[in-house]
């Protein structure tokens, strides 16, 4: 695994760098942030899993999705936000980890 980014939700305005309609989440580049964070600011309707929406997450790059997840507690089950490329978020001991894989 490599680590890729610290993801913070936050209800504050933000320079966002795109807009994922169907989870209902605004979030800003990472690579843009001198310290690599991630801002998320959920609609109030968003489907995303509670603990997404109030819990920060630390995001790490896989080569294999499917396998890095087995045995894992999935609270978002494999997602993909772009073309060749998809995410899934667990539940790490209470520990809120997102997992990419990009093909």
């Amino acid at each position: 695994m490599q680590y890729l980014h610290f993801g913070v939700p936050t209800t504050q305005e933000k320079n966002w760098s795109g807009y994922i309609a169907d989870l209902g989440v605004h979030v800003t580049d990472p690579s843009a942030d001198i310290f690599g964070i991630e801002w998320l600011k959920f609609d109030a309707d968003s489907p995303m899993h509670e603990s997404i929406k109030t819990k920060s997450h630390t995001a790490f790059a896989v080569d294999d999705l499917d396998a890095a997840l087995a045995g894992k507690t999935i609270i978002l089950p494999p997602y993909s936000p772009a073309p060749g490329f998809r995410i899934a978020f667990i539940d790490y001991d209470g520990a809120i980890i997102e997992l990419s894989e990009t093909k």
